[in-house]
């Protein structure tokens, strides 16, 4: 992998851990417009599960994982819908 793909991976990984933790921060400032406190607990459990997503995403850039696509996947097949069956082609010399 190139070090441009390697920087680039980052600032991905950086922006994903900057949009949870403004997605907590919204949520936690909403509950505080209705009255409604979340325990610092909660949050400190919230910001562990953003640090594990974080870690997970920099082990797949460093070793080649695979990461789970949520945006710009291509479409998937439904639950429980059966595929096609594979063609069994066989070449005989």
């Amino acid at each position: 992998m190139s070090l441009s793909g390697i920087v680039l991976g980052i600032i991905n990984v950086a922006i994903v851990a900057a949009v949870l933790v403004l997605v907590g921060a919204v949520i936690v400032m909403f509950a505080k417009w209705m009255n409604f406190t979340i325990d610092w607990d909660v949050q400190r459990l919230y910001l562990l599960v953003v640090l594990l997503i974080v870690l997970y995403l920099i082990v797949a850039l460093l070793f080649g994982l695979p990461a789970v696509r949520i945006i710009g996947h291509g479409p998937s097949p439904v639950v429980g819908a059966a595929l096609p069956p594979t063609p069994n082609i066989m070449r005989e010399n």
